[in-house]
């Protein structure tokens, strides 16, 4: 009796051990699945697939978070060349100041020898608000033209210097701020990977082999769904070139179809860009396909690792044209389109955050740097469910 009671107060306290003090759902859902197969089982014991989404929604989180990285870091780095230009023309025209009160001076210099009017000349340069004491029309009447336009052009400089030292003051307040900002942005992206890393660390080995049987299912729905858009794509290509060709009959133009270089192009099943449009896309696409296997990091734009926007931005930058570093801004960088009229080289985002973004290359296949641990690859839209699917977006 003695042994079986000491048997369950030993399985009590292994229990309360493998709780974590911050008691948070992701940890408790390891913990109770790393339990001894002796331990009691729970009711509320959460399955390998609420594990496998709590997993994914940190990986979502820290896309997320990486995406506030980048715009505070590029904010920084603006709000950086901002603050030195101004420190530089503050330093400018200060010397310009100076260069006016020498002139000044030298004015005061010649009237002390000549004995003329010392006392008005030296308090105006001891001046606070040399303004308020040209305003006197008792000094004004002596000065010459030369001595009033240099008198001019010393209060002009000081304010317009004072005016820059200001705006300096500001921006580097806004400096800051921004600098705070790409800080907390950066913690709060190790954070949620560390707590990622932690809850797929403590699964055991046969849950890993689960977890990888679930995602392998995932992809395959995800193939199916790729294929029935590409067929979509495809019959809606077809059916349009039966109608081009048609009103080519009908308006005897006797050429049976070879002559419209709109259709041309036309293989991702969508309608078709221009030239110039389609050979940019396909210069991005050439470019996104050549950075495959290449490591996610967060905040990377190349050319040895990227994050997702990064992927996107340095593909489009090769075929010409700029798009905005983050997928926020990237987003309204072009054309919106349906998801069955998406056209290879468009871009699609994912999530209500839009967190996420992936390079369309036709058939319902995309390039794109997935997430931390991952390479970028060739996937397909569906990969997360069609409902992850956010917009797709034609830059160009």
């Amino acid at each position: 009796m003695a042994s079986h009671r000491k048997s369950r107060s030993t399985g009590t306290r292994v229990a309360g051990i493998r709780t974590p003090a911050l008691a948070t759902a992701a940890l408790t859902s390891v913990a109770l699945l790393s339990q001894t197969a002796n331990a009691t089982p729970s009711d509320d014991r959460p399955t390998l697939e609420e594990v496998e989404k709590k997993v994914d929604d940190l990986y979502r989180q820290a896309g997320s978070a990486t995406e506030k990285y980048n715009a505070a870091k590029e904010k920084t780095t603006k709000q950086r060349k901002k603050v030195d230009g101004l420190l530089d023309d503050v330093a400018q025209r200060t010397q310009k100041l100076n260069d006016a009160r020498e002139e000044l001076g030298s004015f005061a210099s010649a009237q002390y020898r000549t004995g003329a009017s010392v006392p008005e000349t030296a308090t105006l340069l001891l001046a606070d608000s040399p303004q308020d004491y040209f305003d006197q029309n008792q000094l004004m009447n002596r000065l010459t033209g030369r001595q009033k336009t240099a008198v001019d052009d010393y209060v002009t400089q000081q304010s317009e210097t004072m005016q820059k030292r200001r705006e300096a003051t500001e921006s580097l307040e806004t400096l800051t701020d921004s600098q705070t900002d790409l800080k907390t942005a950066k913690s709060t992206v190790q954070k949620k990977l560390a707590t990622a890393r932690e809850l797929l660390s403590e699964l055991t080995a046969e849950e890993k082999a689960r977890l990888a049987a679930i995602e392998k299912k995932k992809q395959q729905e995800a193939a199916r769904k790729a294929a029935e858009l590409a067929k979509q794509q495809a019959e809606e290509a077809a059916e349009r070139k039966r109608r081009e060709e048609a009103a080519q009959q009908e308006s005897g133009s006797g050429s049976s179809g070879t002559s419209g270089g709109t259709g041309s192009s036309d293989s991702s099943g969508s309608s078709t860009p221009g030239t110039s449009t389609g050979t940019k896309a396909e210069k991005a696409i050439a470019f996104a396909r050549a950075q495959i296997g290449k490591p996610y990091v967060w905040g990377a734009t190349g050319p040895g690792s990227y994050d997702c926007s990064g992927l996107t931005q340095a593909a489009w930058k090769a075929a010409g044209v700029s798009l905005p570093r983050v997928t926020y801004d990237q987003v309204n960088a072009g054309t919106t389109v349906s998801v069955s009229q998406a056209q290879p080289g468009d871009l699609v985002f994912f999530y209500d955050d839009i967190s996420h973004v992936g390079l369309y290359i036709g058939d319902g296949m995309m390039i794109h740097a997935p997430k931390p641990g991952a390479y970028v690859r060739e996937e397909s839209i569906f990969y997360d469910g069609e409902s992850s699917i956010h917009s797709v977006v034609r830059p160009a």
